[in-house]
Order: structure tokens, then sequence, then C-alpha cells
């Protein structure tokens, strides 16, 4: 398949690669510009929060506690371009405290994770990530 860009499917594999793209940049306002105002954000076996604000501040508290690398990166996508999913490996380094987990001491990890999305107007309008929490506790509290 070649990916011109004209297909919103070849637009929405686009998207989430621009977005994980930035990601690996360290470039968080390039990764809130792909958002939709009012995303949605499906946080790993947490809480569900909304907008791109809340998207932000998230963001921080990861940065503040976790390096993170993501690699071998699928993104596949509907014919239509709504919805689209990616697989990936985590590469990271736990660098500080977050509540209610294990202690930071520049713990290593890697952990294959992967994420869903809604696309709307062609922005980010839902993220759901998934990874295994308990495989991630256990390479960090070893």
């Amino acid at each position: 398949m070649k990916i011109d860009g004209t297909r919103r499917q070849d637009r929405a594999i686009e998207l989430v690669l621009a977005y994980y793209a930035a990601f690996n940049r360290g470039d968080r306002e390039a990764m809130l510009a792909l958002l939709a105002d009012d995303v949605v954000h499906d946080l790993n076996q947490g809480a569900r929060e909304t907008g791109r604000d809340a998207f932000a501040a998230f963001m921080q508290r990861m940065d503040a506690s976790y390096r993170e690398q993501l690699r071998d990166i699928v993104v596949m996508a509907t014919q239509d371009g709504d919805r689209a999913a990616a697989e990936y490996v985590v590469h990271g380094e736990y660098l500080r405290d977050d509540e209610g987990l294990p202690p930071a001491r520049g713990q290593k990890y890697v952990l294959p994770g992967g994420a869903f999305f809604d696309i709307r107007d062609d922005r980010i309008a839902r993220v759901s990530n998934y990874y295994n929490l308990q495989d991630w506790i256990a390479q960090v509290a070893g």
C-alpha cells in the first residue's frame, strides 16, 4: 500500500505516527497540537480524563517520574480513518516515585503496550492506553 495522504485511513495512520514521533522527541507542544480540545484520555487501569489541559497535566506528571521511548510502533486504522490502534514497546527509566507505586531508583524497564484512538476532524479525540501494570511493577520492584 502506498501512503499518499489522500485517503482518510492514511491520514489517521500518519496522525498517530506523528503523535508518537512527538512523544519520542519530548515535544509535548507538538503532541498537544494533534489533540482535539475535548480529547478523552483513558489511563491504563485508571480514570478517564477529558480535555487538552488535563492531558497536558498528565504528561507533566509522567515526565517528572519517567523517561520513556516507544519502539517497534505499529499503527493500524479503519478505512474511514475514524479509529486507529497502535502497538509498541516502551523502553523506560523510572526516575522519581509515582504515587501508589514502588520507590524509584532509576530502574529500567521494557514493556509492551498499546493504544486505541478515535479521530475526528484530523485530530485525536480519544486515547486509551493499555499495558500490563503487574509486569511493570515486577520489573521495577525487583
